[in-house]
């Protein structure tokens, strides 16, 4: 189940649970569903007996990853972070690797830049793989009592919602700012990529604030990589009247968050799908592909899906189980042809 319950399925109902997931995407974000042949493969993956399953030799696909360093400092391994990516790197044979603060935010990583440069020059020279530098907009962080503007919620509570929108549009201004200044002071340290992790968890003024970030350091730095990782299906609305290039940001599923990334110069998006943890696995990931699938077919730039704990048809638990992550992944992998988990 979504959150992690082990149970028992018939191979009609497990075929039915595939159906309706991939019946609740297409109707949610009006797209197609999946057809016959591609329900018939999930159910060919899912009831395999076999505990962990792959995609065949010469069919992998490039792993991202957002927050190496935490992975590894919640399995309380006393290392450092520039040793986490070398274990990463050297014994996990990761594809790339990420380098993060433990306060993974743009703010909170601006007064210490200094040192995570200075990090980063280390981390470098010890790696041979890619090296990203994540962190979340988290435009959360920007309102009372944390940050310098007034909590847009508290005014919304009160009838104030002219005021709550302009508190929204306020805080954007001291986020991009924010996530210019870091990420350019990373380019000049020499970082391979940058990834704008949990995009849009504040509702469409996070999503804006990011957009708006990626275009000023796209057109000051051409060759730079973005990463944009999403934090949910659907941007909420939370200001509800923002747009981008003239699209309105709320209520927009991937395949119209993908367009807007792509107009903004990302080069890698990241896709997300939540998991409903009241439905079974199988019922989740059918509906995932369904959002991908269409992702990438909209797409002109590489997709890495995002698979982990609660997201990618996967349970929330904190220690995913091996047959869910592996099943979820191959089927991911094989029926939407993205470029990346």
């Amino acid at each position: 189940m979504g959150d992690g319950f082990l149970f028992e399925i018939t191979e009609a109902e497990l075929k039915q649970e595939f159906e309706e997931g991939a019946q609740d995407a297409a109707k949610r974000a009006k797209i197609p569903p999946l057809t016959q042949d591609e329900l018939d493969r999930l159910f060919e993956i899912y009831s395999t007996p076999s505990r962990p399953t792959g995609v065949a030799m010469g069919k992998e696909v490039v792993f991202t990853y957002d927050s190496t360093c935490g992975e590894v400092q919640r399995t309380l391994t006393p290392i450092d972070r520039t040793q986490s990516l070398q274990l990463f790197e050297r014994m996990l044979g990761a594809d790339t690797v990420e380098l993060g603060h433990n306060d993974y935010s743009f703010k909170a990583v601006k007064p210490v830049i200094s040192y995570e440069r200075t990090v980063l020059d280390q981390a470098l020279l010890i790696t041979t793989v890619p090296v990203l530098y994540g962190a979340m907009p988290n435009l959360g962080l920007y309102y009372k009592p944390e940050g310098p503007v007034p909590n847009p919620s508290e005014l919304m509570a009160v009838g104030k919602i002219k005021e709550a929108r302009a508190t929204h549009e306020e805080a954007i201004e001291y986020a991009v700012k924010d996530m210019v200044y870091v990420a350019g002071e990373l380019y000049e340290s020499g970082i391979d990529a940058i990834d704008f992790d949990t995009t849009g968890s504040a509702g469409d003024p996070d999503f804006l604030a990011t957009l708006k970030a990626v275009e000023i350091l796209k057109n000051k730095y051409p060759d730079l990589c973005i990463e944009m990782g999403m934090s949910g299906e659907f941007i909420l609305g939370m200001h509800g009247e923002l747009s981008y290039d003239g699209v309105r940001l709320a209520g927009l599923y991937p395949h119209q968050q993908v367009k807007l990334a792509e107009k903004a110069g990302v080069t890698i998006f990241g896709p997300v799908v939540n998991t409903n943890t009241s439905k079974t696995c199988a019922w989740n990931v059918a509906r995932v592909i369904t959002f991908l699938k269409h992702c990438v077919e909209q797409s002109n730039i590489p997709v890495h899906a995002n698979m982990g704990m609660g997201v990618g048809g996967l349970p929330v638990t904190p220690y995913v189980p091996i047959d869910a992550v592996s099943r979820a992944s191959q089927a991911v992998v094989e029926i939407t042809r993205l470029d990346g988990l």
